[in-house]
């Protein structure tokens, strides 16, 4: 069984608003390995899509929100609960500026799976 840490959705957005977005790169990076490890995907990493994000001025975080939605769905699906595709959902908050929302809805997902 793989091992997540549950986090809790309130204190994420409120370090990352109190921190300035620099916990929210942290939580980025940590919530990206979880999913990838619930997945079984061991090359979908945060620090790898964290680094194409910025070497991408940013276009790369509408192909994170996407594959995130994705192995969420996957994740889900392989311990046999209802699975949810939220990856439109999330590009769509991600596009729109509101990325904090999808990875609050992303962390809900794998809480439940934690």
């Amino acid at each position: 069984m793989v091992h997540v840490t549950q986090r809790s959705i309130a204190l994420s957005i409120i370090l990352s608003l109190v921190t300035c977005g620099i916990y929210a790169i942290y939580w980025f990076i940590v919530l990206t390995n979880d999913v990838g490890k619930l997945s079984g995907d061991n090359n979908f990493t945060g620090g790898k899509h964290f680094l194409l994000t910025l070497v991408t001025c940013g276009i790369w975080s509408y192909v994170w929100a996407y594959q995130v939605g994705k192995h969420v769905e996957e994740a889900q699906r392989q311990r046999g609960m209802h699975s949810s595709d939220n990856s439109i959902l999330y590009l769509v908050l991600t596009f729109f500026g509101l990325g904090i929302v999808a990875y609050a809805i992303a962390q809900s997902d794998v809480n439940k799976m934690a």
